[in-house]
């Protein structure tokens, strides 16, 4: 039986365990990976945790980095040292208090080089700045210590990918140090985890909640449900049916082909942002058959404006940049790109000596508009002459394959980042340390290393405009828009809205 249809028949006997007026039911296109912070993790992951663990720092609405657990940071002079000031009261989902010494355990074991922490490499001194020393000074004063003056090191804290560097508790690991669950301070606890069907999470009752409204990942986080319940439904069909019928209170993130039909529905609730995801299909540069002349090629032979016109349902702006839209950082250098020319495409083709070899398109059907996307993309350039074969799989083994680096093309998505230079340092890297690295061309890496290490918008923006246009001379993927998170909830949901960090906030959110 398709698993499609499987999965509309099976979501009958989840929802039915799900008949609790204090229960919101939230959809999710695939399962959980990980339930540890920052490992094995993917957006869905990152989503979760982010309800259940805290960092000592997170962004807010607009991406500036403020104080969560920590009451206040104080920065050295010399920039070397960054010491917290923890929050007093704060408790883990255990009933323990928060204290300093469980920064450092934390620390420690993020670092551990056996954990698979994605972050590791941003504090170890493999991709720059080295965290010498942390030590607690006192029960809720924690020091850090560098090696360098890293401009970015809050900002890296703080990112969704990196789990925010959630604080953990102890008990989080069992007694022979494998990870068993994440014991937080945030506002939901990880209840049952059924795998490939639901994921749970409830309500922390003590949870130390800030004053004020909510705020990115900062202010009022209050719970006001009393659990949530992640269902896994990989069809967007079977999740709009179920949304219809009631069965769902929210999708996160539906198709911009149901948008139209969906928000002409009286008993649901539409609103959309546009995000900085970056929509784009990668090429692989370290394979032989893609060289600068083909990847230039394959860039001139996609019709991005027609493409980001019929996979958006006209609601998506084409944006070559890898900076987004209407940001300060988006100069009339970012607005340059690349011009769609099948003739240029075909003469290119012949630069580069291609006699018409076969050519991999990874895509999964998960995500529909990476789906969209790659269908679009094969179609444009097997006009030009460039036979393109789409590898379809689930999203579990496409991003396995990602972060491998084994594919010639890949439709793919970023997240979200809320600094410019975060933007870049997401796909740039070496290779041969960080496989995923998308993008290593040395000369690029250094400037990369000098916007990173400043935080002068009037001394960064030079930078940046150069990164862009040598992004479109080198063509390691090609760009093609920003993201559109929109968001499809029953009438009877309160307080959702969508944000430009496209992750779903489900504190302050409540159903009748």
């Amino acid at each position: 039986m398709n698993k499609y249809l499987l999965s509309l028949f099976s979501l009958a006997g989840i929802f039915v365990g799900s008949a609790c007026a204090q229960t919101l039911n939230v959809q999710i296109p695939a399962d959980l990976r990980s339930s540890q912070p920052g490992v094995n993790r993917d957006s869905t992951a990152d989503m979760l945790v982010s309800h259940v663990v805290e960092g000592l720092v997170a962004f807010d609405n607009v991406g500036t980095v403020k104080p969560l657990l920590a009451e206040r940071v104080e920065e050295s002079e010399d920039g070397l040292a960054y010491t917290f000031f923890l929050r007093k009261g704060v408790k883990f989902h255990n009933g323990e208090l928060l204290e300093a010494e469980d920064v450092v355990w934390s620390w420690k074991h993020y670092m551990n080089p056996d954990v698979g922490w994605r972050c590791r490499a941003e504090f170890s001194g493999r991709n720059g700045t080295k965290v010498t020393d942390v030590q607690a000074t006192d029960a809720t004063t924690v020091k850090f210590v560098l090696d360098k003056s890293d401009p970015m090191f809050l900002s890296t804290l703080a990112r969704p990918d990196c789990g925010m560097t959630g604080i953990l508790n102890k008990a989080s690991v069992k007694a022979d140090g494998s990870w068993d669950k994440p014991i937080g301070t945030g506002p939901f606890e990880l209840g049952n985890w059924s795998k490939g069907s639901y994921v749970e999470l409830l309500a922390f009752k003590d949870y130390a909640n800030l004053k004020g409204t909510a705020d990115g990942y900062i202010g009022n986080k209050k719970p006001l449900v009393d659990r949530v319940k992640f269902l896994v439904v990989p069809d967007a069909s079977a999740a709009k049916a179920a949304l219809v019928r009631g069965d769902l209170d929210l999708i996160p993130d539906i198709t911009s082909s149901d948008y139209g039909e969906l928000r002409k529905n009286a008993n649901l609730q539409i609103s959309h942002s546009y995000t900085a995801r970056r929509n784009t299909i990668l090429l692989q540069t370290a394979d032989p058959l893609m060289t600068k002349p083909m990847r230039r090629a394959i860039a001139s032979a996609i019709d991005i404006k027609s493409l980001v016109e019929m996979v958006t349902d006209g609601l998506g702006k084409p944006n070559n940049s890898v900076i987004p839209i209407g940001t300060p950082s988006y100069t009339s250098v970012q607005q340059l790109g690349w011009k769609y020319d099948v003739n240029e495409a075909k003469q290119l083709l012949q630069k580069a000596g291609y006699r018409g070899q076969q050519i991999s398109l990874i895509t999964n059907k998960d995500y529909p508009s990476m789906y969209n996307a790659a269908i679009l993309a094969q179609a444009m350039l097997q006009q030009a002459g460039v036979n393109v074969k789409l590898d379809v799989m689930d999203w579990a083994t496409q991003l396995d394959r990602y972060n491998s680096g084994k594919y010639q093309m890949m439709a793919f998505s970023y997240s979200p980042r809320f600094d410019d230079a975060l933007l870049y340092e997401h796909f740039m890297g070496d290779k041969k340390v960080q496989k995923r690295k998308v993008w290593d061309n040395p000369a690029d890496l250094e400037l990369l290393d000098q916007a990173m290490a400043t935080g002068d918008r009037a001394k960064r923006q030079p930078l940046l405009d150069q990164l862009h246009k040598d992004f479109l001379e080198d063509v390691p993927m090609v760009m093609l828009y920003n993201g559109i998170t929109i968001d499809a909830a029953s009438g009877k949901v309160q307080g959702y809205t969508s944000w430009p960090g496209s992750s779903a906030r489900l504190w302050q959110v409540s159903k009748k």
